[in-house]
C-alpha cells in the first residue's frame, strides 16, 4: 500500500467538543475510504485550543514559536486536510481564522480539503458556503464538493445518525479519492535547483 498523510484541524474550545467529534468521524470515514483505494494513511490531529497563545504570539511577532512551527509544517506538508470549526455569529470562530491567517499563503495551494462545522442549531449551516468555502478558495485549496455541518440534534448517543452519517461517509470518500489521485506530498528538496555541473562544463 502507498502511504499518505492526513492533517486534521479542530477548532473546538471545549473538552470534549462536538467539533472534535465531527473531526474524528470525518477522519475515520476518510481513512476507511483511502484503504479501499489501497492507500495507507498517517493522521496528524491539531487541536487549535492547545495553541491559542502560540497563535496570538505569532500575530504580534510575525514568527511562529517553537511549539507552533511543527503544527504549521504538519498542515503545509500533508496530502490532505480536514478542517472543522464551531460556528460563532454566523461564521468560523476567531481561533480558526487566526490559524488560517498565520498559514503561509501557498501552504494549501491545490491541496484536497474537507470542510466541517458545528453549531447548536441548523440555522448556521449556510456558514459553510458563505464563509468557509470563500476562505479556502482564497488559499487556492481544492475543497471537495461535500461539506459537513452538524447541529446538536444531529448526534444520537454520541454518534452520527441518519443523514449526517451518510454525509460524513460521502465527504470522506470524496476526500480520499482526491488524495489518492495526487502524488504524495513531501518536503521540498533544497537541491532541486542546483545545476548539473557536469553538463555545464561540457558546454
Amino acid at each position: 500500500m502507498s502511504t499518505r498523510t492526513l492533517a486534521v484541524v479542530s477548532a473546538g474550545l471545549a473538552t470534549p467538543s462536538s467539533t472534535r467529534l465531527l473531526a474524528d468521524r470525518l477522519t475515520d470515514a476518510t481513512v476507511a475510504a483511502l484503504r479501499e483505494h489501497g492507500v495507507d494513511v498517517g493522521v496528524e490531529v491539531v487541536e487549535l485550543r492547545e495553541h491559542a497563545r502560540d497563535l496570538a504570539d505569532h500575530l504580534v511577532t510575525g514568527f511562529p514559536n517553537a511549539a507552533l512551527r511543527p503544527v504549521l509544517d504538519t498542515v503545509a506538508g500533508a496530502d490532505g486536510l480536514i478542517a472543522v470549526t464551531p460556528i460563532f455569529s454566523a461564521s468560523y470562530s476567531g481561533l480558526f481564522k487566526t490559524f488560517v491567517d498565520v498559514l503561509d499563503r501557498e501552504a494549501l495551494d491545490g491541496a484536497p480539503v474537507l470542510l466541517g462545522a458545528t453549531a447548536g442549531t441548523a440555522r448556521h449551516q449556510l456558514a459553510l458556503d458563505h464563509a468557509m468555502r470563500p476562505l479556502f478558495a482564497y488559499l487556492h485549496a481544492a475543497v471537495v464538493p461535500t461539506a459537513v455541518f452538524a447541529a446538536s440534534e444531529d448526534w444520537g448517543a454520541g454518534g452520527a445518525t441518519g443523514e449526517l452519517g451518510a454525509r460524513i461517509d460521502r465527504a470522506g470518500a470524496e476526500l480520499a479519492a482526491a488524495i489518492a489521485a495526487r502524488p504524495a506530498a513531501g518536503p521540498a528538496d533544497p537541491f532541486d535547483d542546483v545545476p548539473d555541473f557536469t553538463a555545464l562544463l561540457s558546454r
